[in-house]
């Protein structure tokens, strides 16, 4: 007869040989690693050669093949309500499609890029299930992130380099630090990567210990530099988001506050004079054309919601601002407007539809930030504490920088709700183990104690 502590054994035994069993392939986990590094590095740029492989199409091919024969470990993953609201808005586009203003183009050139943008969402959700793994794509994500702004960073202090320069009149330019020559982010964009990382150095590598606080000391002030050179005005707006989210959630916010006058003090004392007068143009101070370009910017946006009433129930299609504003007269540069891009591409109903997704996302922190409430006293969460602040303040960077930046084909949006996604499962998996453990100690002492009557 089989005594209750083999069986206690025994049971923990197959959970934690099902548990294992359940996690994807280390195969799929490291390509996956891999497609990041191709994908924010840019390597077809890079590498003689390669850009002929397809690399990007073969990568998510694999991937989504080796995805598809390890299906039976995703069951009930549907059920998320962050992906519940993303394929509410997916079976909309694919709906409205024929009854978009440019389903032919749609169909022709944009709807590669929309669909590289939702795998983020979708691959991050299902590869990445356990807290090591979240760890790494955590470095590979933010590494990629702070290489794409040194890169260029480096190439300026050495060589001189600026990647973009803009008109201000009277015959002179502006030059404005963009991404490396093998990247393909302007200024703005350049600016937009180098807040996304901040959030997640502040949090995660200052406390990491001396090696990582010497670390943070010397990344910070190269990122802020980066971002005085880009002239950015909608990074610029974001980084004070990212500064006030992090003051918030201090318990030190006096000393914050004086670091951030002094660093704030030391960025102004080492801006030329047209990089002064391009962000006071965000408070209408400016005394060269840079106001006119703040005012054109937001004459743009307007410009954008209009064009988004011309179909304004299912949209011009998806990747279409471009051709909308150009039929209609207003030039083809891209929307500069997230929510306007929405209007225009998908209609209200999309517009509500995506809005519903991002709710979801933002939901999502609050129930954590619940939990961790309800278990502040238990140290082995303070991994997910900070990640949780650090995400909280990058979710209300994206929705300001939004109002300045595209987004609907873009990564951004997908990668941080596949995060949001991995976030919660993992937490409340930390959670049952704590209880599966204290459960197993009790039922050990009763197992315990019925040994000892029978003995």
């Amino acid at each position: 007869m089989t005594s209750p502590a083999t069986r206690l054994k025994r049971t923990v035994g197959i959970r934690t040989a099902s548990q294992k069993q359940r996690e994807v392939s280390s195969f799929s986990f490291w390509l996956y690693m891999y497609f990041l590094v191709d994908f924010f590095l840019h390597m077809p740029a890079r590498v003689p050669g390669y850009a002929y492989l397809r690399p990007t199409l073969l990568l998510v091919l694999i991937i989504g093949f080796s995805l598809f024969i390890q299906r039976q470990k995703f069951s009930g993953w549907t059920k998320e309500p962050i992906v519940k609201a993303l394929f509410a808005f997916l079976i909309y586009a694919a709906l409205a499609l024929p009854l978009v203003e440019y389903p032919g183009s749609v169909l022709r050139a944009n709807l590669s890029e929309f669909v590289k943008a939702i795998i983020f969402l979708f691959f991050t959700a299902l590869i990445i299930d356990s807290e090591r793994r979240l760890v790494v794509f955590l470095y590979v994500f933010v590494g990629c992130q702070v290489f794409r702004v040194l890169e260029p960073l480096y190439l300026h202090i050495v060589h001189g380099y600026w990647g973009q320069r803009n008109y201000i009149g009277d015959g002179e330019f502006a030059m404005r630090l963009s991404g490396a020559p093998s990247d393909v982010v302007n200024p703005n964009g350049l600016g937009f990567i180098l807040v996304t990382a901040i959030p997640f150095l502040h949090y995660l590598l200052w406390p990491s210990g001396i090696k990582g606080r010497i670390l943070y000391l010397i990344l910070m002030p190269c990122l802020l530099y980066a971002l005085i050179l880009t002239s950015s005005r909608g990074a610029f707006l974001a980084l004070l988001v990212v500064a006030f989210m992090i003051w918030k959630a201090s318990s030190r916010k006096v000393l914050l506050l004086a670091l951030g006058l002094l660093v704030g003090m030391a960025g102004w004392s080492i801006m030329e004079p047209q990089q002064k007068d391009r962000y006071l143009s965000i408070v209408g101070m400016s005394q060269t054309s840079n106001a006119a370009s703040a005012e054109g910017r937001l004459r743009g946006m307007l410009n954008e919601f209009q064009v988004g009433m011309n179909r304004p129930v299912v949209g011009h299609g998806i990747g279409t601002t471009g051709e909308a504003k150009y039929n209609l007269g207003y030039g083809r540069q891209a929307a500069h407007n997230l929510y306007a891009q929405l209007l225009i591409e998908t209609g209200v109903i999309g517009f509500v539809l995506f809005l519903r997704f991002l709710v979801k996302i933002y939901k999502q922190f609050r129930r954590n930030q619940i939990e961790l409430k309800n278990n502040r006293d238990r140290v082995d969460l303070e991994f997910y504490r900070k990640l949780n602040n650090a995400m909280i303040a990058v979710f209300w960077m994206y929705i300001v920088y939004s109002t300045n930046y595209y987004g609907v084909s873009q990564y951004y949006w997908y990668l941080f709700g596949g995060v949001a996604i991995v976030y919660a499962r993992l937490l409340s998996k930390r959670l049952d183990i704590k209880s599966e453990t204290e459960s197993t100690s009790l039922l050990r002492r009763r197992t315990h104690g019925l040994v000892s009557k029978v003995g």
